[in-house]
């Protein structure tokens, strides 16, 4: 099944993948375009047994959720994850192979992207989250996995959502 356009949103935690993922499918569904919205990260919200890799059931999610969009119709997908190396872009290149994949890297302050988890994680792993903030945005710089980046600081969602969409081809600007 090869779709027409992949279209990945990554970023360190607190940079608005989740918040931009749903700006931009709003937008799509506006102007009609068929397309699937997914955040990743609710494919693995689990706690497995022991030995079990939360990782590889996400993925297996999306590769199911994925296959019943295409019996659908859908040829367009976006999805939000950070994706911090080579396999993990790979292994969604394969679950979603598409003629036109683009990876568009949302970017803030460290002190912004912390300042929106703390507000965001109000539980127990809070502490957890806001450190690892930093240490994802690391983890992204280095990778360089990213085609075009887009700044997320002090602007209306609705002007970045525009702006990734554009870049990644998908409408004109």
């Amino acid at each position: 099944m090869l779709t027409e356009s992949l279209l990945i949103i990554t970023g360190a935690m607190g940079a608005g993948k989740t918040a931009v993922l749903g700006e931009a499918s709003d937008i799509l569904a506006r102007r009609g375009i068929v397309h699937a919205a997914i955040d990743m990260d609710v494919l693995g919200l689990a706690h497995l047994r022991s030995g079990a890799l939360r990782d590889g059931v996400m993925y297996e999610n999306l590769r199911s959720v994925c296959k019943n969009y295409a019996a659908q119709g859908v040829q367009r997908f976006v999805v939000a994850r950070a994706i911090e190396d080579e396999a993990q872009l790979k292994l969604c290149r394969e679950i979603i192979p598409a003629a036109n994949t683009v990876v568009c890297r949302l970017a803030a302050t460290i002190e912004t992207m912390r300042r929106r988890v703390e507000m965001r994680e109000l539980g127990i792993w809070q502490p957890e989250y806001v450190a690892r903030v930093e240490e994802l945005n690391s983890i992204l710089d280095r990778a360089q996995l990213e085609d075009s980046t887009i700044d997320n600081e002090n602007r209306p969602l609705t002007d970045v959502a525009l702006e990734m969409l554009v870049k990644a081809g998908w409408m004109s600007g």
